[in-house]
């Protein structure tokens, strides 16, 4: 299963440069890498970044975080997937930019 992150430009160009992150001043303040299911991509979009310009969308493999990966319950009871150790350029299966449009932000089809 595939689970999302949404980077803005700046935090993308750091996590590049590092090549790993413990994520957005969100994430640092809870302490965990918030991550969104692809459900659930389109009220985070909406919710956190509607006054964003174009953003990073970052896909990564459930799975692959093993013990690190834990499903919490946020936003109306729905779990989410928190990852507690930085996320690192090895963890991404793949990026690409979600440009904002007139209806917000445009994910395109998720895979």
């Amino acid at each position: 299963m595939m689970i999302y992150k949404v980077l803005r430009p700046a935090e993308w160009d750091d996590l590049q440069a590092a090549g790993a992150t413990a994520g957005a001043p969100v994430d640092l303040a809870d302490g965990f890498v918030h991550f969104s299911t692809a459900t659930q991509l389109d009220t985070t979009l909406s919710k956190h970044f509607a006054c964003e310009g174009d953003l990073m969308l970052l896909a990564c493999d459930a799975s692959a975080f093993g013990d690190d990966l834990r499903w919490e319950p946020s936003r109306g009871g729905d779990l989410f997937p928190h990852l507690y150790r930085q996320l690192a350029m090895q963890d991404i299966t793949w990026w690409r930019i979600i440009r904002r449009g007139a209806n917000g932000h445009e994910t395109g089809p998720l895979e």
